[in-house]
């Protein structure tokens, strides 16, 4: 990927996390009748942040949307709203949808449609040398996640078991406990993963 290419990902993604993504949370606040208070005890996030990022003034991590969005009870990318469903939709690279973590530089590629409701996404995931996914609060029983390695070594760390693939291989996992990806190699490592949700 050249300069420019990585450029204009870069400020798509900020547009994504901080603008799209705080007008989307108080839009579903909204819609659901939630106040600030019960968004923020349902997932514990504080209220403080929630009413940040719905200004747009907040750049959030990666787990803390993860939390908003088990708050409401959608998918990560549901957040961000939903397309049309229809028999086949095509989800070209450049209007894929990408968040990267500001701190961590972990970034998410969400591969298929955003339906905004629970059911199956696909996600490509790619994470700095020496860096992490963050920690992914539990998701609700009858989430499973399905990992597979694209390049490098990762390590998750599931409810406290710690799990090391290589390149090529891959993992299942019941996501209702706390869960993270470690890069445990040298250079970039990037995986694979599908939830399912029912």
């Amino acid at each position: 990927m050249n300069g420019s290419e990585t450029r204009g990902g870069s400020a798509e993604v900020e547009a994504v996390s901080a603008w799209r993504l705080g007008a989307r949370v108080k839009e579903l606040r909204k819609r659901r009748g939630m106040t600030l208070e019960a968004l923020a005890e349902r997932s514990g996030v504080s209220r403080a942040m929630i009413s940040k990022l719905e200004r747009g003034e907040k750049n959030p991590t990666l787990v803390v949307t993860a939390r908003i969005a088990e708050g409401f009870g959608v998918t990560l990318s549901g957040l961000l709203g939903t397309e049309e469903r229809r028999e086949v939709i095509i989800v070209p690279r450049e209007r894929r949808m990408v968040m990267k973590d500001p701190e961590t530089g972990f970034e998410r590629q969400l591969l298929s449609p955003s339906f905004g409701v629970r059911g199956v996404e696909f996600v490509r995931n790619v994470v700095p040398e020496g860096s992490n996914s963050g920690e992914f609060p539990p998701h609700r029983k009858g989430v499973e996640e399905y990992v597979v390695v694209e390049r490098g070594r990762l390590r998750a760390i599931l409810g406290g078991e710690e799990h090391l693939l290589e390149e090529g291989d891959a993992l299942y996992f019941e996501a209702d406990v706390p869960h993270r990806f470690d890069n445990a190699g040298q250079g970039e490592c990037s995986y694979y993963l599908v939830i399912s949700s029912d």
